[in-house]
């Protein structure tokens, strides 16, 4: 504010000396022309020493000036070096970055508003096949495998895809695409060989020991059927001991069986067709109402005929493991209903108990396999941990999700969402 007051003082000292010359020769309008013109000269000298100084970049040290102008010139000398801190800066991080992603054992790709690609490090390199020279490049170009190129297009990535690594189809990689900044994704590709490998173990030898474990099972439950036939009921311990070793065998028999679905769900190819799902409810409520424990207590509601596409006995097991539960975690003098709707974007399969509800932190954990809810219960329930985890992969395999509403002691809802692309006739 100074270098103003100390300007504006020139210029009407300048003025003043003009005015006073004028009057003494007689030629005020000449003096005080000459005045701004003077004033008007230095400042187009100032403005284009400044525009040349600008021009340039505004390098070095700044032109030597007085008054306002030396003001100005430290100004903008002052945001100049500021910035190129900033920039010196800004190219550290950028570069302590890049030397970070390329030390990652996963490929890192950034890739533009149109999939073009910004950046890669080493391992999208070595993996992926892409080279430096393809910055620029759509991404989609040079991965041509449909499963990606649809994933990219859809724009969900909420989920991995899988495929086998361009360079070498031996190697299955995890893609995920990670939004950020204005238009620009990260696109992350993991090597999950390994993991892939020690999942079909696990698959395959739960599917052996569960066939294998039927033979001897098939045994035992004959000879125990045998024993319980020459029994004369002489012998408590003997009847005792017949019925507990049924019982467990039993348990037996339900958790392989159990296993078995999983792996097939697992690992077979769907054969879909379309589901008639108002008579397999029917078909299910009938079966179900025919237990000792369920007389009376089923309410179905079909509100709508919709039949979806699918795997029929898949989703019959899925149905009943979820009937099955509503109606063992229930009084057995409550109701459990079923209700068969339709939303404005999915078909809906509800099942409501009145039972002893779930915590909400335990909620999801009830469809890992072998999970149970530890409450005290005035009666025991029997069952495999594995209900749930099937009525999940079953879901999974229709394109559905299994949405949970609990409160302990008031009872729970689940609800199977079928999109409504499923719809058939």
């Amino acid at each position: 504010m100074s270098f103003w007051q100390k300007e504006i003082g020139i210029a009407l000292l300048l003025f003043l000396v003009a005015l006073v010359a004028g009057g003494l020769t007689g030629h005020v309008l000449l003096f005080v022309f000459l005045v701004m013109l003077g004033l008007w000269i230095s400042q187009l000298f100032q403005i284009s020493r400044f525009e040349r100084w600008v021009s340039t970049g505004g390098r070095g040290k700044y032109p030597k000036a007085t008054g306002i102008w030396e003001d100005i010139y430290y100004h903008v000398y002052r945001i100049k070096k500021n910035e190129k801190k900033r920039k010196k800066k800004l190219s550290k991080m950028i570069d302590q970055f890049r030397k970070s992603t390329e030390a990652l054992p996963d490929a890192a790709v950034v890739l533009g508003a149109h999939d073009e690609i910004e950046w890669t490090n080493k391992a999208a390199r070595e993996v992926l096949g892409l080279q430096q020279t393809d910055k620029g490049q759509r991404i989609p170009n040079l991965i041509r495998f449909p499963e990606f190129i649809r994933y990219l297009k859809s724009g969900n990535y909420d989920e991995a895809v899988m495929l086998p690594a361009p360079v070498d189809h031996s190697i299955t990689l995890a893609v995920r695409v990670v939004k950020y900044g204005a238009g620009l994704r990260l696109l992350l590709a993991q090597d999950v060989t390994q993991l892939k490998k020690m999942e079909r173990m696990r698959k395959d030898f739960v599917a052996n020991v569960s066939h294998e474990l039927r033979t001897p099972l098939t045994v035992l439950k004959g000879y125990l059927e045998t024993m319980q036939d020459m029994d004369d009921g002489n012998s408590p311990l003997l009847t005792h001991s017949v019925q507990q070793m049924q019982g467990q065998t039993e348990r037996m028999q339900h958790l392989v069986d159990d296993l078995l679905l999983l792996t097939r769900l697992e690992t077979q190819q769907k054969k879909v067709q379309c589901v008639d799902i108002p008579a397999l409810l029917n078909q299910i409520c009938r079966e179900n109402d025919a237990l000792e424990t369920a007389v009376g207590r089923i309410e179905l509601s079909l509100e709508t005929d919709a039949h979806i596409v699918g795997e029929e006995q898949e989703l019959r097991s899925a149905f009943t493991n979820l009937l099955g539960n509503a109606l063992k975690y229930s009084p057995d003098d409550s109701k459990v209903k079923i209700r068969w709707h339709r939303s404005e974007d999915a078909l809906m399969l509800d099942v409501e108990d009145q039972g002893e509800g779930i915590a909400a932190a335990e909620i999801p954990r009830v469809t890992e396999r072998f999970y149970r809810v530890e409450v005290k219960r005035s009666k025991k329930v029997s069952g495999t941990g594995l209900g749930l985890a099937i009525v999940k992969h079953v879901l999974m395999r229709h394109d559905a999700k299994l949405d949970i509403v609990s409160e302990l002691g008031k009872g729970s809802r689940f609800s199977c969402c079928f999109p409504a692309t499923r719809l058939c006739s």
